[in-house]
C-alpha cells in the first residue's frame, strides 16, 4: 500500500507519496510557517489532503524534530516548534481522517536508510545525521530502538569532553558540540585564526564575512589542507563517539547522514582511525562498516511514511 510521509523541518516541510518498496511516487514541499503552531498544524494538514487527492492510502507518517511517546502519538518537547505535550497524532486524525502516526525526525531518516538506503542486508545499525546538531537512529535486532518513553537514541548528547563546551540541552561536553556542522566551522575558524595552513579559510572569511557551510564544503572538495584538518578533527569525535556506541551497541554498520557526509572517506577515514584507537577489545571482535547515507534529502519522508506502513501492519 502507499503511504505519506511528512518531514517537518525548521524552515520547510516536506511530504511525499511512497511505495511499498521505499519509491516516491509524488512529492511536496512548502516553507514551515513561520507563525504558531496551529498554522504549521494547518500547513501539514493541507500538504496531507493534497498529496492523497487521487491515491489510495493505508497511513499517515510525520517526522518531527523532538521527543516522542512510545505510542508515535505525542510530541512531549519539539525544540523549534512550541508544541509541548502536543496530541499531535489525535489532533491530525481529527483533521485528515485515517491513520497518523507521529515519530522523531532522525529515527524517520535512520529507519529509511535501514530499509532501502545504506542499513540494507544488516539487522543491527547506528545512523549519526551531522546537521546543525548531531542526529542519531538506532535499530536493534531489525527493530527501531526507542527507549521505554520514546525519547531514546538521543545520540547527539552522548557526552565524550568532560566539562566541554556547553550545549542546548543544558549539560556540557556532548558530541553535538564536536561532530555537528555548527562544530565543523567552529573548526575551521579557529585553523584560520592560526594562520599557515589556514590561509585560504581566513581569505574565504575576508571575502565573505564569515565562514559558511558551503565556503567551507568547497574548500573541502578543492583539497584545501586547512578545511580537510577541520574536517579531520571532526572525524577524530564522532569516531570517538562510534567507539563507545560500539561498546554498547555492536552494531554491524555505522551510517552518516547530513551535509557534511558527502565529503566521504574524507570524513569516514578519521572516523574509522579514531573509532579503532578508542574501541575496548580492540581486534578481538568483528569490526562494523562505515558508510555514507544513500538516501539524504529524501529519508526523512520515505522512513515516515514506512513507519506508518509498519504501524498499521503491527496492529491490524
Amino acid at each position: 500500500m502507499h503511504a505519506i510521509g511528512i518531514d517537518i523541518g525548521g524552515t520547510k516541510i516536506a511530504g511525499a507519496v511512497v511505495d511499498e518498496l521505499g519509491g516516491i511516487v509524488r512529492s511536496d514541499r512548502v516553507p514551515t510557517p513561520a507563525g504558531d503552531a496551529a498554522s504549521l498544524e494547518t500547513a501539514v494538514v493541507e500538504m496531507i489532503e493534497g498529496l492523497r487527492a487521487g491515491e489510495e492510502i493505508g497511513a499517515v507518517g510525520v517526522a518531527a524534530a523532538g521527543f516522542v511517546d512510545a505510542a508515535q502519538s505525542t510530541l512531549y518537547y519539539a525544540p523549534n516548534i512550541d508544541w509541548r505535550n502536543e496530541p499531535l497524532r489525535e489532533k491530525l486524525e481529527a483533521r485528515v481522517g485515517g491513520t497518523v502516526v507521529v515519530d522523531n525526525d532522525a529515527n524517520a531518516a535512520g529507519w529509511a536508510e535501514f530499509r532501502f538506503g545504506a542499513g540494507r542486508l544488516v539487522s543491527d545499525m547506528v545512523m549519526l545525521t551531522i546537521g546543525t546538531g548531531v542526529g542519531g537512529a538506532i535499530v536493534a535486532n531489525d527493530r527501531l530502538f526507542r527507549g521505554g518513553f520514546g525519547a531514546g537514541a538521543e545520540l547527539g548528547h552522548l557526552r565524550v569532553v568532560p566539562d566541554g563546551l556547553a550545549c542546548g540541552c543544558g549539560q556540557r561536553g556532548c558530541i553535538e558540540q564536536y561532530g555537528s556542522g555548527r562544530a565543523l566551522l567552529r573548526m575551521a575558524g579557529e585553523i584560520a585564526d592560526a594562520g599557515g595552513i589556514g590561509q585560504a579559510l581566513a581569505r574565504a572569511r575576508a571575502e565573505h564575512g564569515e565562514l559558511d557551510g558551503a565556503i567551507v564544503g568547497g574548500l573541502i572538495a578543492e583539497g584545501d589542507p586547512g578545511a580537510v584538518a577541520a574536517l579531520r578533527q571532526l572525524g577524530h569525535w564522532l569516531g570517538e563517539a562510534a567507539a563507545s556506541l560500539s561498546a554498547v551497541l555492536d552494531p554491524q554498520r555505522f551510517v552518516f547522514g547530513g551535509g557534511v557526509a558527502i565529503a566521504g572517506d574524507l570524513l569516514l577515514d578519521p572516523i574509522r582511525e579514531s573509532y579503532l584507537e578508542h574501541l575496548p577489545a580492540r581486534g578481538y571482535h568483528p569490526e562494523p562498516d562505515f558508510v555514507v547515507a544513500e538516501l539524504q534529502n529524501d529519508a526523512g519522508v520515505v522512513g515516515a511514511a514506512d513507519l506508518a506502513r509498519v504501524w498499521v501492519a503491527e496492529h491490524a
